[in-house]
């Protein structure tokens, strides 16, 4: 997979991206990263990347030629790849659209900076708006870094163990359920038996049991959205008994 990302800080986002599965992803080439920064396609001697709203107002925008010429550099690296604008006022990023975003063979993404980009560069220029969160960064750096991990763990090769990413929160509709490792005991609290008891059946139960409850504890808005089977309603009402025990 390829990504082209458009940044005006893109030793930021390569040092970022040069560490954990994504760096060894990087490494390996099954994933290939180029940063376009607009500051380079600037045509005055101070390179100037910023200029003031029309109508006035707080802050600056992004300059508008600048900007295009490096989106449309990026484009002729990238031919196939639909250009991405990381903008609170997108659709929210899910492990659904992960999911979708990680079978493109290539990939542009647009960080804005200051107040945001022209409106008119959406217009031309970008094919899809991309929110992190309801939330405002001081750029799209951070939002970009984000992406990039989550769906370069979907890549195939990139993960360890081939059923990682399967298991994940989101994955299924539901969280993930907890997970533990040696010692058995910290201070008062243990490892649950089940997990220790090398029977694979009722640790599968288990976890089916402690994600359909993780779920309805944290996120219960997940649930209404899931049809559960028979099995998975019992285990569900077995946890729910529980916690109120």
């Amino acid at each position: 997979m390829k990504w082209g990302i458009v940044t005006l800080f893109p030793t930021m986002v390569a040092d970022a991206l040069a560490h954990g599965v994504i760096g060894k992803a990087v490494q390996k080439g099954l994933v290939e990263l180029a940063t376009f920064n607009p500051r380079a396609y600037a045509t005055d001697i101070h390179q100037t990347v910023d200029d003031r709203p029309y109508g006035g107002g707080p802050g600056m925008l992004m300059r508008v030629e600048p900007l295009r010429a490096s989106i449309a550099d990026a484009r002729t690296q990238l031919r196939r790849a639909p250009v991405v604008y990381l903008s609170p006022q997108g659709e929210m990023l899910t492990q659904t659209l992960v999911h979708e975003l990680s079978e493109l063979p290539e990939l542009i993404m647009v960080c804005g900076r200051y107040e945001g980009i022209d409106e008119r560069v959406v217009e031309l220029d970008v094919d899809r708006e991309i929110s992190v969160g309801d939330f405002v960064l001081s750029g799209g750096e951070p939002a970009a870094i984000a992406m990039c991990d989550a769906i370069g763990r979907l890549v195939p090769n990139v993960l360890g163990h081939v059923d990682s990413a399967a298991e994940d929160s989101f994955s299924n509709g539901l969280l993930d359920c907890p997970h533990y490792t040696r010692p058995e005991q910290i201070v008062n609290l243990r490892v649950p038996d089940v997990l220790l008891s090398g029977h694979h059946g009722e640790i599968a139960k288990w976890r089916r049991k402690q994600s359909l409850g993780r779920t309805w504890l944290r996120r219960p808005e997940m649930l209404e959205k899931q049809e559960l089977c028979g099995e998975d309603q019992q285990l569900l009402d077995e946890f729910v008994r529980e916690s109120k025990s």
